[in-house]
């Protein structure tokens, strides 16, 4: 080995073993193993930061602000509400919510699919009385299986297009993983529907407690030219189950009505009182086209600035709001804000909810202007609960959002225009149309990825400059000898795998990717059936809870410990290998 070969593999299993280790996070060990590596003379100074540039990453970061918009106007809204019942039985219940999630995260961010899908998955259970984590687990394995199918629906996909397209001059195009990614993801969902989720461990800690979740009573206002005026209020109902929210009545004239409203028939005006945690209130609301408790002043803060926000708090013993009510304190015209939903702990509140007298350990549910949030919770002397990214849907904008983003992947599936262009034009009319806030448009892009890979990808250009990937090739091919193509596949993808369980899949990617080209040019057949081994491979993470984000974010609400994954997880990986080698070898001949 040269030098310079010494110094990028140390590099390399320097930022392996830290990333294993877990101390620092993965973007700054991979930035300072970047910075180490211009310092060491191994990656050259102009191409330092050629990788922030990369068509990866600009796809990356525009695909995550494009699941914001879908989720912003409604659209995965649409979509959850009319296809999801807590009556199912628990394997059709796996199967159509694992087959929603696998279509979303083809199309979409999968880290955003799921997260997206398991409030919606949590309150099911919830509701059905059964532990959520019988079902997180087969919905995380359903989101990373979905994202194999198309170019923009996990990352090593577009990394492995980008480096097809810098070794052989040509990417690969939006749906060319679709025959093997596809077939493999369905294979995957049968088999976790049916067989895997009874592999998971059953424990009494995984039943989520009700109070992991805050219910509000909560008032919403059937508008002058609602489609429900003349309908008794029973008619609402199937709606209501399949937002997981409870009417309990109507206020009509000032009044409150319970038990005999429910055969009431609705009147423009009418507020309908009911109890919900912020989603379930926000998708009811988005569903049925009503209007917060107070349309006056919601129209009002619309036309003020670039949107709303949705913000919870705790009101504290010193509050100014204890022992008042929202509207004596003034907080419409003091701080241009609406009270949507009280929440207290086992009181029944027996007034409208703007005239309800507020007591020490409320929670609060707080329209507000956009970016004013910290203000209006700082003036009430009240404390913030944890940010969990509650937005307020435009349901006017959904048909539009769908529309943008089909457009351009039709556009970039036929050829008419480059994928990150057609991606960038998505976001800028998602701007321009304010389905998306200018003052947000940052925040929905995911930093530590955007670094990670624009760190990664000039390493990984170097090592394969200076002889690297071709060392490790030649290493594996020496250890195949003379196997069949078959074989060959299937210990690449084993060895991608167990690196991909253990590592980010990106980075992954990076190291095997190029290792996949050298060996099919060592044994003279063509590069894309190893790409598309490489692919499949670092999408499966399915052994540990680190090996994709998935895995990590239903770990707590799941309920499972580190050595619960790969009970479903073996399984599932040798069944992606057994099917996904020989469609590859059908679909992607050597």
């Amino acid at each position: 080995m040269t030098t310079d070969q010494i110094i990028l593999f140390t590099l390399f299993g320097t930022v392996f073993a830290l990333l294993l280790w877990g101390r620092w996070r993965y973007d700054i060990v991979a930035f300072a193993a970047l910075l180490a590596g211009v310092v060491l003379g191994v990656v050259p100074t102009e191409a330092a930061f050629s990788g922030f540039g990369h068509p990866a990453t600009i796809i990356v970061a525009l695909v995550l602000v494009i699941s914001a918009g879908l989720v912003r106007s409604g659209a995965v809204h649409l979509i959850t509400r009319t296809m999801i019942d807590s009556g199912r039985g628990l394997a059709r219940h796996i199967a159509i919510m694992g087959g929603i999630g696998a279509v979303l995260s083809a199309f979409m961010n999968n880290v955003a699919a799921l997260a997206l899908l398991m409030p919606v998955d949590i309150q099911t259970a919830r509701k059905a009385k059964r532990a959520a984590g019988l079902t997180l687990m087969p919905l995380s394995f359903a989101t990373i299986l979905g994202g194999m199918a198309t170019l923009i629906g996990t990352p090593p996909n577009i990394i492995i297009a980008s480096i097809r397209e810098d070794a052989l001059g040509a990417p690969f195009a939006m749906f060319d993983f679709a025959p093997v990614g596809a077939l493999t993801a369905a294979a995957g969902l049968v088999f976790v529907a049916l067989i895997g989720w009874r592999l998971i461990p059953q424990r009494e800690d995984t039943v989520l407690r009700a109070s992991d979740f805050a219910d509000y009573i909560a008032e919403l206002t059937v508008p002058e030219d609602s489609e429900h005026v003349g309908k008794r209020l029973i008619e609402l109902q199937d709606a209501a189950d399949n937002a997981d929210v409870a009417i309990l009545g109507l206020i009509r004239d000032g009044r409150r009505r319970y038990g005999m409203a429910i055969n009431t028939e609705i009147r423009a005006g009418d507020t309908l009182v009911i109890e919900a945690n912020p989603d379930a209130l926000d998708e009811f609301r988005s569903a049925l086209s009503l209007a917060f408790s107070d349309k006056e002043r919601e129209e009002r803060l619309k036309a003020a600035g670039e949107g709303l926000d949705i913000i919870e708090l705790v009101v504290p013993q010193n509050s100014r709001l204890v022992g008042k009510t929202s509207q004596s304190v003034g907080l419409h015209w003091r701080q241009q804000s609406v009270l949507m939903g009280i929440s207290r702990q086992g009181r029944k509140i027996t007034s409208e909810v703007r005239k309800t007298t507020i007591q020490p350990g409320d929670i609060l549910l707080l329209l507000v202007p956009k970016a004013t949030g910290q203000d209006v919770i700082e003036w009430l002397g009240a404390l913030p609960l944890a940010d969990r990214g509650l937005a307020v849907t435009q349901e006017g904008k959904t048909w539009l959002a769908i529309g943008l983003f089909g457009a351009a992947v039709l556009a970039a599936s036929v050829g008419l225009l480059y994928l990150p262009i057609a991606l960038g034009l998505v976001v800028t009319a998602y701007v321009l149309t304010r389905i998306i806030p200018a003052s947000e448009l940052y925040t929905h892009i995911e930093w530590p990825v955007v670094v990670l890979l624009g760190s990664m990808i000039p390493l990984g250009s170097a090592l394969d400059d200076t002889g690297g990937t071709q060392l490790i090739a030649g290493a594996l091919v020496g250890l195949t000898g003379n196997l069949p193509a078959w074989a060959i596949l299937a210990i690449l993808m084993a060895v991608t795998m167990t690196l991909s369980d253990v590592l980010n899949n990106t980075a992954t990617t990076i190291v095997a990717a190029p290792v996949g080209i050298e060996m099919a040019r060592t044994l003279g057949v063509s590069p894309d059936p190893f790409l598309m081994a490489v692919a499949v491979a670092a999408s499966s993470a399915f052994l540990t809870p680190i090996g994709h984000k998935n895995n990590t974010l239903i770990l707590g609400p799941g309920g499972y410990r580190f050595g619960d994954y790969w009970r479903m997880g073996l399984p599932l990986e040798v069944l992606v290998v057994a099917v996904s080698v020989p469609a590859i070898l059908i679909f992607w001949p050597l």
